[in-house]
């Protein structure tokens, strides 16, 4: 759907989330072709900004965290290093070719004992209800096309305890007036199967799921508007 809404200036200006338009299947395809070099792609871009998300979610030792489209796994990784022994952590990617990379640098760092890896679709996770303490995902919500959004974050909730916290970092639509994010939605619009994530409204879509916000935090990538945002579940019952 597409709507407008005033800027600062008095101005109407765009505010519609472009569509997704390649498939599931084209995005494993893809995903599953730069596995092997991905984390030199996003180690200058996207990392530290996930890290910085990870250090708001605060994940303790002893909980139960899942991260949704784990990658190449650094921050999974990351992830089972806070849980601990007595913790358990949990990934899911729809890519078996990140699935792979991700085992091996377990493996390596001697933390496959606690983690348990799914190939799978997070529109439908395979989890029983309450299960988490916390969920974390980092550039990947924007990746779903716009009418799954909130599929995704109902299945979040469904597989969050009560009061659990969902950590997102993304890609943000906020700053309509970003010269650089109007330039790379026309990228977006151009070549959609390669250039498959875009700007979304990060905190208004955790809020229309139902979540309460416990911080955000604005971030540039590359000129590129983003968001931190952390947030509670605070349904009682799903």
């Amino acid at each position: 759907m597409k709507t407008n809404k005033l800027n600062r200036e008095g101005e109407m200006q765009d505010s519609a989330i472009l569509p997704v338009p390649r498939t599931k299947e084209e995005a494993k395809r893809l995903y599953d072709r730069i596995s092997e070099f991905y984390d030199y792609l996003t180690a200058t871009s996207e990392r530290k900004y996930a890290e910085k998300a990870l250090d708001r979610l605060s994940i303790e030792e002893g909980e139960t965290a899942l991260e949704i489209g784990f990658g190449t796994g650094h921050c999974l990784k990351r992830i089972a290093e806070c849980v601990g022994q007595r913790g358990k952590a949990y990934g899911i990617d729809i890519s078996s070719g990140m699935l792979e990379v991700t085992k091996r640098k377990l493996e390596q760092a001697q933390l496959m004992d606690r983690v348990e890896l799914y190939c799978a679709d997070a529109a439908n996770l395979p989890y029983r209800k309450s299960v988490f303490d916390a969920v974390f995902t980092s550039f990947t919500l924007e990746l779903f096309d716009t009418p799954e959004i909130p599929k995704v974050l109902y299945e979040i909730k469904r597989v969050l305890k009560p009061g659990g916290r969902l950590g997102v970092v993304s890609m943000s639509k906020e700053d309509g007036r970003s010269i650089m994010l109007r330039l790379y939605e026309w990228f977006h619009k151009k070549w959609p199967k390669y250039v498959d994530c875009r700007p979304i409204y990060v905190e208004q879509s955790l809020r229309d799921a139902g979540y309460e916000i416990r911080n955000k935090e604005k971030v540039r990538l590359f000129g590129l508007p983003g968001e931190i945002v952390v947030a509670l579940n605070v349904s009682q019952e799903l």
